[in-house]
Parts: C-alpha cells; sequence; structure tokens
C-alpha cells in the first residue's frame, strides 16, 4: 500500500513543479518581449526549449511510479 502512496506523491509533485514552472517561464518571457521586443523570436525559440526540459521532469517521475506500481508492488 505505502508504494501506491509513493507513487501517487512522486506523480502529484512532479505535476505541481510542472505547473510552477511554466508559469515563472511565462512570466519571464512576457517580462523579457516586453524589455525588448527585438529580440522576441530568439526567447521565444529559448522559452519552447526550456518548456521541453521542465516537462521531460514529470515523464520520468511517471516512469518511475509506474515502475514501482507494476514491478515493485506486482
Amino acid at each position: 500500500m505505502e508504494i501506491y502512496i509513493a507513487a501517487a506523491i512522486m506523480i502529484g509533485l512532479g505535476a505541481v513543479g510542472t505547473g510552477i514552472g511554466f508559469g515563472i517561464i511565462g512570466g519571464r518571457l512576457l517580462e523579457s518581449t516586453a524589455r525588448q521586443p527585438e529580440l522576441s523570436n530568439l526567447l521565444l525559440t529559448r522559452t519552447f526549449l526550456m518548456t521541453g526540459l521542465i516537462d521531460a521532469v514529470p515523464m520520468i517521475g511517471v516512469g518511475i511510479a509506474l515502475y514501482l506500481i507494476f514491478v515493485v508492488a506486482g
């Protein structure tokens, strides 16, 4: 039973962290685009790169949580 709780906490905290990360990076993108609009294309490209990296972390957590559920608890 503890493994299921641990897996749920891993998935939940990964989702919360990703939401906070997307909020911060979106706010910084708007702030920096407002300061220097001529760099908007460069900033948007880098933002998409960073969102991909931020999104990879909870996917790894989901993979580990599924491993815990199906292999360790099974």
